[in-house]
């Protein structure tokens, strides 16, 4: 079995900078992509941002220039540097991760963006 690990989000004021972890573990033998999803109240889910293994990446349109998704191999670890956030950043961001040819998905972290 495969757990996902968030770590990060929280209060943070327009323009301000937050960082989410995400660390998978467990039975880890080939993970494809991992990123990172969000869902905002009444609104459906949406990604934000995926990395594969040969390190390409997606983003939503909304964060380009915003957002940067990382990773630490070593660590099993994809990150999400988000930065100049905007209140309709506000949402519940959870860890997807693509391993071993099946979806695992984070408990999720809260982040929200208000003065």
């Amino acid at each position: 079995q495969v757990q996902l690990v968030e770590s990060g989000g929280g209060l943070v004021q327009p323009g301000g900078s937050l960082r989410l972890s995400c660390a998978a573990s467990g039975s880890i033998f080939n993970i494809y992509a991992m990123g990172w999803y969000r869902q905002a109240p009444g609104k459906q889910r949406e990604l934000v941002a995926r990395m594969t293994n040969a390190e390409n990446t997606n983003y939503a349109d909304s964060v380009k220039g915003r957002f940067t998704i990382s990773r630490d191999s070593a660590k099993n670890t994809v990150i999400l540097q988000m930065n100049s956030l905007k209140p309709e950043d506000t949402a519940v961001y959870c860890c997807y991760g693509n391993i071993g040819f099946r979806d695992y998905w984070g408990q999720g972290t809260q982040v929200t963006v208000s003065s």
